[in-house]
């Protein structure tokens, strides 16, 4: 059985995309959108390569090549966002245990803080060496975005396909790699969208993850598990065993389907389906998503 120190080193480790045993991938959809009907749509499934004309992806990041990271990762082109320096958005600020952790390796988180903070802190951030905290725009409204970069990220059509076409909300996430969104599940049918850089995320039927999040919220005595709670301390450790080791930890282990993103990739994830989520890699990471009805 694996330590919780061994198993959150696990989890915030740059994990390589790997086949897991108790999460398959996830089916995958290749053909044009307007044959979208005849799909189960009570399953999640990915798109490859259906969003690489999205705008923001070229204007708002810049390809580097680069042999160690499979050929290319991106940066942020400041040039182009930089315009927007002071806009203020919402933050995730993350700082481990002890000073000098890499949190590419840290075992323990000490501080986890929601923050609002101009957009030049996170660009600033992306780019540094210091890996002794995190920043990660987390769940930033599109609505909230100037029209210029608003614009950048139009609805996709496949959305009209999935459902009616009603956007119920949208978001926006960026950082720099390890960043996470615990166990949770969404009010709406989700379409979520790769820029650039990796994403794995994890998705349980609504009764699986359920199941799971009420056994773990039991054992914790927790009447629910939210906010903060999630992010640091032993709920933060439970959850990430759970989903993400690939062995039980404490008598409890998940099982569902995997969805494996690259830039250009999305996931359409139906309403209900309990899921999280990893970023992979060492570079710049975003990603946007709309919920819709």
């Amino acid at each position: 059985m694996l330590g919780r120190r061994t198993a959150l080193r696990i989890a915030l480790s740059s994990r390589p995309f790997s086949q897991s045993i108790r999460f398959p991938p996830a089916k995958r959809f290749d053909g044009d959108c307007a044959d979208v009907k005849s799909l189960d749509l009570s399953e999640p499934t990915v798109f490859p390569k259906q969003f690489t004309d999205i705008p923001a992806i070229k204007k708002w990041f810049t390809s580097v090549d680069c042999p160690t990271d499979h050929g290319v990762y991106y940066i942020p082109k400041t040039s182009y966002l930089g315009r927007h320096s002071s806009l203020m958005v919402p933050l995730e600020y993350t700082r481990y245990r002890h000073n000098g952790d890499d949190v590419r390796t840290a075992k323990s988180i000490s501080t986890f803080e929601c923050i609002q903070a101009p957009l030049s802190l996170l660009l600033s951030h992306i780019s540094s060496e210091d890996y002794s905290q995190q920043l990660y725009l987390a769940q930033c409204s599109l609505d909230d975005l100037p029209s210029e970069l608003k614009h950048d990220l139009p609805a996709p059509e496949l959305i009209t396909h999935l459902g009616r076409g009603d956007v119920y909300a949208s978001s926006i996430w960026m950082g720099r790699p390890p960043t996470s969104t615990p166990l949770h599940r969404d009010p709406n049918p989700n379409l979520f969208v790769q820029l650039v850089g990796k994403k794995v995320i994890r998705l349980m039927k609504p009764k699986q993850g359920r199941f799971l999040y009420d056994r773990l919220r039991t054992e914790m005595g927790h009447a629910h598990l939210r906010g903060e709670e999630m992010m640091v301390g032993e709920e933060r450790d439970r959850l990430q065993d759970a989903i993400w080791n690939e062995k039980e930890i404490n008598g409890v282990s998940a099982s569902g389907v995997e969805a494996r993103l690259e830039g250009g990739d999305g996931l359409y994830i139906p309403l209900g389906w309990w899921h999280a989520v990893e970023s992979i890699g060492t570079h710049t990471n975003a990603s946007v998503n709309w919920w819709f009805r």
